[in-house]
């Protein structure tokens, strides 16, 4: 099991707007073999601020979701990222 998960940065003005843009991108995950759960959303805090998370039961799945990446337009969208790939070794209860 891995998790993808971190920070996006984009131009407030146009949060929604790139938000919007990755619905297809969200729905096709959720569809996608070995996808457990997959998000982006806007932040309550900072403005211009996107989360997202996934959670992805191999990296072959992972990667074969993933294909060429993200659409040219989302990427230039994107002023900042910080995004980490996380190893689960195992699950509990909270």
């Amino acid at each position: 099991m891995l998790i993808v998960a971190g920070t996006l940065y984009v131009d407030p003005a146009r949060r929604y707007a790139y938000l919007a843009s990755c619905e297809a991108a969200v729905r096709a995950a959720r569809a996608a073999p070995g996808c457990v759960d997959f998000a982006v959303s806007a932040d309550l805090v900072e403005p211009g601020r996107v989360n997202v998370y996934e959670r992805w039961e191999s990296d072959e799945q992972l990667l074969a979701f993933r294909g060429s990446g993200p659409e040219a337009e989302q990427v230039t969208e994107i002023l900042g990222a910080e995004v980490h790939k996380f190893r689960i070794s195992g699950v509990e209860a909270p």
